[in-house]
């Protein structure tokens, strides 16, 4: 019998190549996965843009997380899907998906008040409206209903009002899960989460709705999912959240990419990665305001 001592060894060069080989093919998935090529691409793209054209954008390198990962309390079993802020109130409302019903918050945070949402099966996507109501997304439903609410309102039911049907969706499972009010084309943006997506409704953001849902041409959402938009009041220009890619976009109103923040940690200034970011909005400041599952709110600001 051979001794374990005598017994032939692989050879050294050819283990390291085996290894090496594996992390390449490790490293190539992730990277296809998150987009990294994309994600060089377009580091490389904002590198070259001169100061005039990252002052008429959001630019999100610039951004710092000032409220990182705080709690929402209560909400531990909820599922924290959108959020918007609201001009009027200068509140900011999110939509809790497992459990139907609405919250309002403190541009901190804090809640000032938790609304049921009776009817609703999965809200998934909130916007505010110019003249204070909320327009809410139902993705298992497949409808969007415009709703007011009140100061008092401590319920809402669909009952009440007149749903919107969106219809059809490529994947019904995976169908309108983003909407934002588009003040200067007068529009509401939907968007799908996957394949990703974007549609138009017109409306003047006081009345009902007055077209059917239009396509728009975006070849370019450069992501594996959509989770949620929002509109920057100031330039117009779209931000895109990603939760599958922990990824937020900067689009212009033609749809061409501008810049992004990587939700990772370490990047503009999280301690931890966002474990998945479901909701975005932006205040009347450029405060950008982001929730993720199950109940975490987070503020970013430009330094």
């Amino acid at each position: 019998m051979i001794s374990a001592a005598l017994k032939p060894r692989r050879p050294l060069h050819k283990r390291w190549y085996f290894w090496t080989l594996l992390v390449a093919v490790v490293a190539y998935i992730v990277a296809a996965v998150l987009h990294w090529d994309d994600r060089g691409e377009l580091w490389l793209r904002e590198t070259l843009q001169d100061k005039a054209e990252r002052q008429a954008s959001i630019w999100l390198p610039d951004y710092h997380a000032v409220i990182d990962a705080k709690r929402l309390p209560g909400m531990e079993k909820d599922e924290a899907s959108d959020i918007t802020y609201n001009p009027v109130t200068r509140t900011l409302f999110s939509v809790m998906g497992k459990n139907p019903f609405l919250v309002e918050l403190t541009l901190q945070g804090e809640v000032l008040r938790k609304i049921p949402l009776d009817g609703w099966s999965n809200p998934e996507a909130v916007t505010a409206l110019p003249d204070g109501r909320l327009a809410i997304v139902d993705e298992r439903d497949h409808n969007l209903t415009i709703v007011s609410l009140a100061a008092d309102t401590r319920t809402l039911n669909m009952a009440d009002f007149t749903p919107y049907d969106l219809g059809p969706s490529q994947d019904q499972n995976k169908a309108f899960e983003a909407i934002a009010w588009d003040a200067r084309h007068q529009r509401l943006l939907l968007g799908e989460e996957r394949p990703p997506a974007l549609y138009a409704i017109k409306t003047d953001g006081n009345g009902p709705l007055v077209s059917e849902k239009q396509r728009l041409d975006a070849d370019d959402l450069d992501m594996r999912n959509l989770s949620a938009i929002a509109i920057d009041p100031r330039t117009g220009h779209r931000l895109l959240l990603s939760a599958d890619s922990h990824l937020l976009m900067e689009y212009d109103e033609n749809g061409k990419q501008l810049s992004f923040m990587a939700l990772l940690m370490g990047m503009n200034g999280l301690k931890d990665t966002i474990p998945r970011a479901e909701g975005v909005t932006m205040d009347d400041q450029g405060t950008v305001y982001i929730v993720s599952e199950p109940n975490l709110f987070y503020a970013f600001r430009k330094q």
